[in-house]
């Protein structure tokens, strides 16, 4: 992260209007700074404020503008911290890497800890900092549709600048000894990531002659594998963007003959198929339609039929606590987006569908070598991403963005699993 350590970075607010300093507000200013002193009391890393070192040492953030770091978190807790590092108001220590920065903060909310950032007592007034999802987030087929493409329809090219060649878009699966020794490469990317869709395959039994769907086809790379094994497969997106760069990558392997790509929401499918598989597609569907999303899955599947999911959870009781709370992701980087816990897959599943779900593997600690190795790449290709039209707000939405959710699995906050959906 040092390379990207600029103590007066200034976004351009033309591009960036919702990065403008706060109005000063001296309660809410007080109310932050108190919550930073609860926050580092115990906390195995330092908050350099305004003169003032908070915590208990360990990697170190640094407060360059104080007046509005403290006023954006008093602003909207959901958001601030996000948008203060995208304005340039803090920054880690020369010499220290963000997401081992942000490490202790994530490991506060694991479930072998789950002390909470938040004082119990101070839950209540949650809502007084934060603000609800706003209404144009939420995820109908017209609304969706838009919040797919604000992510996925941002560049294709911009994401081939950092993903392994299958560009794959999830979790990669490595071998395990890989993730008992330092030095994993850019390199052990693409076979780890191949490994991952031949155990999603092979859990779905998909075979030649399969009837496949694929719910959230990302650019083909599912579809591609699948369709070598000898399966027909219908593979469906809401990306505009990314639906032609699947099409295109689909017929460069040969197999457009047994791949059919859609743009189209998954409520819309029509069809039995003998396998359905959907790969970190349900962390966009939103808790209003979980009902919809596996009712979808469950009328999809032929007699005998088996559906694959890969998803990123998080803790069942954390889930709850902040479903409602809007924040810096689901502003930048995933609008309408909601990580479910497998608990509430379960939940929905017995409540709305005749589904049993089970739960194959655990790939938790895959994600985060997959997204370290992801960020490096992003940073090494900084300037080919950057002639692409980014500037460099948009590069620390992504550092943070990649860092936060590498510090998310490496504290065992967030976990990732694959589930084995059937009908009995």
């Amino acid at each position: 992260m040092s390379e990207l350590r600029q103590l007066a970075h200034e976004p351009a607010l033309d591009r960036w209007p919702s990065l403008r300093p706060p109005k000063p507000h001296p309660v809410r200013r007080a109310a932050a700074q108190a919550a930073i002193k609860y926050v580092a009391r115990d906390l195995p890393a330092t908050i350099a404020l305004d003169g003032t070192r908070y915590g208990q040492g360990g990697p170190v953030l640094e407060v360059h503008r104080p007046g509005p770091f403290l006023d954006r978190l008093g602003r909207d807790a959901g958001t601030g911290f996000g948008e203060s590092f995208l304005a340039g108001d803090w920054d880690p220590a020369p010499g220290t890497d963000l997401a081992d920065l942000l490490l202790p903060f994530a490991e506060r909310f694991s479930p072998e800890k789950d002390s909470g950032l938040i004082p119990q007592w101070a839950q209540a007034l949650r809502g007084l900092a934060t603000r609800a999802h706003p209404a144009d987030q939420d995820n109908d087929r017209n609304q969706a549709r838009q919040n797919a493409s604000r992510h996925y329809d941002l560049n294709n090219s911009m994401f081939a600048e950092f993903l392994d060649p299958t560009m794959t878009y999830s979790c990669a699966q490595f071998a395990p000894e890989q993730l008992n020794v330092d030095g994993l490469s850019y390199e052990d990317l693409q076979p780890a990531q191949l490994r991952k869709l031949d155990a999603v395959l092979d859990a779905a039994g998909v075979r030649s002659g399969s009837r496949v769907l694929e719910i959230g086809c990302g650019w083909g790379s599912l579809a591609v594998r699948a369709a070598q094994r000898g399966a027909w497969v219908t593979a469906i997106t809401i990306g505009a963007q990314q639906a032609l760069q699947a099409q295109a990558r689909i017929e460069a392997a040969g197999v457009r003959d047994r791949v059919k790509v859609a743009l189209r929401d998954y409520r819309d499918q029509i069809g039995e198929f003998d396998a359905v598989v959907s790969v970190e597609m349900i962390e966009a569907v939103g808790e209003k339609y979980w009902p919809a999303y596996f009712g979808t899955i469950e009328r999809r599947l032929a007699p005998g039929g088996v559906a694959v999911l890969q998803a990123i959870v998080m803790p069942h009781e954390r889930m709850l606590a902040t479903r409602r709370t809007y924040t810096w992701v689901q502003k930048y980087i995933f609008p309408g987006g909601l990580l479910p816990s497998v608990e509430a897959i379960e939940q929905v599943t017995r409540q709305h569908t005749g589904l049993e779900v089970e739960v194959l593997r655990r790939l938790g600690q895959h994600y985060g070598p997959t997204l370290r190795l992801w960020r490096d790449r992003f940073n090494e290709r900084w300037p080919e991403v950057s002639s692409l039209g980014f500037d460099p707000t948009f590069r620390r939405m992504w550092e943070l963005y990649l860092a936060y959710s590498e510090a998310g699995f490496r504290s065992g906050y967030l976990d990732d699993v694959q589930l084995r959906l059937t009908r009995p």
